[in-house]
């Protein structure tokens, strides 16, 4: 009961779709906007990370704003894993 009222708190943006070890950089499928600045939390089987974002990048070009359908890196604190899901905190 008390994780449902959790999960209706925090809004679902997005699934992560890869994650690059060596830089640290999460592959976000997003399903609703993400802004730099805003908080995010990712959860999954192992992970649970809470973080700002500090930068967006599509095709290597910085955004201030990812949009809903677009895959969007960002880089992470942790490691992520593909399947892990994105909320905005």
């Amino acid at each position: 009961m008390a994780e449902e009222k959790a999960e209706k708190k925090e809004q679902k943006i997005g699934e992560i779709t890869h994650f690059f070890d060596k830089i640290s950089v999460a592959i976000i499928k997003l399903s609703a906007p993400l802004a730099v600045g805003d908080k995010i939390k990712i959860k999954g089987a192992t992970t649970d990370l809470e973080q700002s974002v500090d930068s967006i990048e599509l095709d290597h070009e910085s955004l201030e704003k990812g949009e809903s359908d677009q895959e969007v890196g960002i880089k992470v604190t942790d490691k992520a894993r593909e399947g892990d899901e994105v909320f905005k905190a």
